[in-house]
């Protein structure tokens, strides 16, 4: 399908790359890819606490895992009011390949990063009672379900996933997925079993992602997302969360979310990980970037106060701020403004991203943006909707 410029929902006149999109996966996503030996023990993908309903699901999978033609024929017939209307499940490219790639012609994006949407659960799980062959397990079928979904098209970037909790099995699912083309490795948020992510156990995985260019991502989903139930705990019923239910991100949840992705790169920084692996890229994707500002301050003088008494970070060549100016990229929501960000920070530090065909997204992230960006320069917005996303992810395997 071939769409002129003009008729796409991206304007023609600047390159948009986008860092935040997702596949809507169907119940058997992950036991679909499974070695036959752990399938039994992997859950089906649940869409409890979803905007997605069970008898979406079941339709869907009633037609054998497709969207009926009708159905098709009425997304691409919304033109370039895709992202405004095309969400979750009923999304034109939701779940499958080729539709996606129809969805990207008519977006206007020159890159897109796919992330999955339900399917990290397992993976991903905090629990320490996790069997290792289950979550390893997990991930081997993701990233091969992740793989076959992007093959075809060099415009979908897709997000392998990597726990931390075991070092030798991540470095092995680590290789897996660069070996199966995926272009950047989502990692959990949270510590690395009992570990901090920058023990000298997982040098060697951080070693093997710089090596190869392969960005590290943090996104939303890699911990959980709702605090401890007593802060919830008022005595009244519970607040409404922002898909209109109660089980899922509510207001207390958005408040502190930023603490998990903070603190996970506050110990990189500290721990030297940025250091000692200069080639090593990362972003902070669908987390917020309202915070960004204050942890670099907190940073500089934290490390410039303890260095005195802490012998690693005496060690530190670069101030915090440096390195992640330097290394890390944020993507901000469409409600934060990007551009007083900007201006209190860095233009380097933040990403265009979409995060298509999810809700949360909005319905017109770019006019969002250009809102809040308001006055600054072309060469600002070149910055946030593609430089840095072409600094991050390096030239050479973006064209």
């Amino acid at each position: 399908m071939t769409i002129e410029g003009d008729m796409t929902y991206a304007p023609a006149h600047r390159p948009f790359y986008d860092a935040d999109s997702h596949i809507m996966e169907l119940p058997d996503f992950l036991r679909d890819y499974a070695d036959p030996g752990i399938r039994d023990q992997i859950p089906q993908v649940s869409y409890a606490a979803s905007l997605v309903t069970d008898a979406e699901v079941d339709v869907i999978v009633a037609n054998g895992g497709h969207h009926t033609p009708e159905h098709v024929e009425a997304q691409i017939a919304l033109g370039d009011q895709l992202i405004a209307a095309s969400k979750e499940i009923q999304a034109l490219g939701a779940f499958e390949p080729g539709d996606r790639s129809v969805a990207l012609d008519m977006l206007g994006f020159r890159k897109q990063l796919v992330f999955a949407t339900h399917s990290v659960a397992t993976p991903f799980s905090p629990s320490s009672k996790l069997r290792n062959e289950v979550r390893y397990g997990a991930t081997r079928a993701h990233n091969r379900a992740m793989s076959e979904f992007c093959a075809d098209d060099d415009r979908l970037m897709g997000v392998g996933i990597v726990p931390l909790a075991d070092p030798h099995e991540a470095l092995t699912e680590l290789d897996f997925a660069l070996a199966s083309g995926l272009e950047a490795i989502w990692v959990p948020h949270h510590p690395a079993g009992d570990r901090s992510p920058g023990h000298v156990d997982l040098a060697p995985f951080w070693s093997r992602l710089a090596e190869s260019g392969t960005p590290f991502l943090l996104h939303v989903g890699g911990s959980p997302l709702q605090l401890d139930p007593r802060w919830a705990n008022t005595g009244r019923p519970a607040a409404r969360d922002w898909m209109g239910g109660g089980e899922n991100i509510r207001s207390k949840d958005m408040a502190v979310l930023h603490q998990g992705p903070e603190t996970f790169l506050s110990v990189m920084v500290m721990d030297g990980v940025f250091e000692r692996f200069p080639a090593l890229r990362g972003a902070c994707v669908e987390l917020g970037a309202g915070w960004v500002p204050s942890m670099l301050t907190r940073l500089d003088w934290v490390v410039r106060s303890w260095s005195k008494v802490d012998q690693y970070l005496a060690e530190l060549q670069r101030t915090p701020s440096e390195s992640l100016r330097e290394q890390m990229a944020f993507t901000p929501y469409v409600f934060e403004d990007v551009g007083g960000l900007i201006d209190q920070s860095a233009p380097e530090l933040y990403l265009f991203s979409s995060d298509y065909p999810h809700v949360e997204g909005g319905r017109d992230p770019i006019g969002r943006f250009e809102s809040s960006l308001g006055s600054r320069s072309d060469a600002v917005r070149d910055m946030f909707y593609a430089d840095n996303f072409l600094r991050i992810f390096p030239e050479s395997r973006v064209h």
